[in-house]
């Protein structure tokens, strides 16, 4: 997943000094999957969002990984906000999404399809796949009938009725208000400050991460790692513009190679592919 400090893509220009880190900590909202990330961190919140969006005051979340990169067969990867596994052994991934520029119904059939397959075992029975909710929040109204929450299910087109292969796909926005306790939550996801007693976990890890100490701390950790991701993955797409501009020049895969690897070579050959 490509990240930013707001809009889904991770871009950092200059170095920033603590006390802009700070200003900027207290700028992000929930729906930044950077500030996501950290309050995703945490049991309970996730609990209770879950709870809600769910429709389940009793259900349990044992953990969370946020930010976990799960790598299939073929080497593509995938990155999870908050894969939690729930009280009965299920696997709920809770995504959060600004950007709308991709196919999200694609991306979370590719993630869950990603989280199955890291989940099952060599001799497990099909019968015995976990089942999987994907709960994908986006800041926009993915189908556009001003519904703030949408359950895709299989259907039968001839007869109408619900085929259950275990993949509960749960699509939740923040723009739409139908009133419901569900469009409540969402509009905390909107806010640079929380503080609604029906969501007390979610007011309260906000308040910790904004204004206290050792959670602006934490904040400004990530915000450092972010800042290297972005250093790094720019290098590296340098390095691959590099060799397309060589390519271009007619050098030879052996020349290239003598600079750089086979895998940065057969990337800026796909590259040129798709651009062609």
């Amino acid at each position: 997943m490509s990240q930013d400090w707001g809009d889904g893509e991770l871009h950092m220009e200059k170095q920033l000094t603590l006390e802009q880190k700070k200003q900027k900590v207290r700028d992000f909202r929930p729906i930044d999957d950077v500030f996501f990330e950290v309050l995703a961190d945490d049991i309970l919140f996730c609990q209770e969002i879950l709870r809600t969006i769910l429709e389940d005051n009793k259900l349990i979340v044992n953990d969370v990984i946020v930010q976990s990169s799960e790598r299939n067969l073929y080497g593509r990867s995938v990155r999870l906000d908050a894969l939690c596994t729930l009280g009965n052994g299920e696997k709920c991934n809770i995504e959060v999404q600004r950007s709308d520029n991709d196919d999200h119904l694609k991306r979370v059939r590719f993630n869950a399809s990603s989280i199955t397959v890291k989940e099952s075992q060599v001799n497990d029975k099909f019968q015995d796949v976990a089942e999987v909710y994907v709960v994908y929040i986006s800041e926009f109204d993915i189908f556009g009938k001003g519904r703030t929450i949408y359950h895709v299910e299989n259907v039968i087109q001839e007869t109408g009725d619900q085929v259950d292969d275990g993949l509960h796909r749960i699509f939740v926005n923040t723009a739409c208000d139908d009133g419901t306790d569900i469009a409540d939550l969402m509009s905390c996801f909107k806010e640079k400050q929380v503080n609604n007693p029906k969501f007390p976990v979610f007011t309260s890890r906000m308040n910790k991460l904004k204004n206290e100490e050792g959670g602006l701390n934490i904040m400004c950790e990530v915000m450092l790692k972010y800042e290297k991701i972005a250093a790094e993955d720019a290098a590296k797409k340098e390095r691959i513009e590099a060799i397309q501009n060589m390519i271009d020049l007619g050098l030879s895969e052996d020349k290239i190679l003598t600079k750089y690897s086979k895998e940065e070579y057969e990337k800026a050959k796909q590259g040129l592919l798709v651009e062609a």
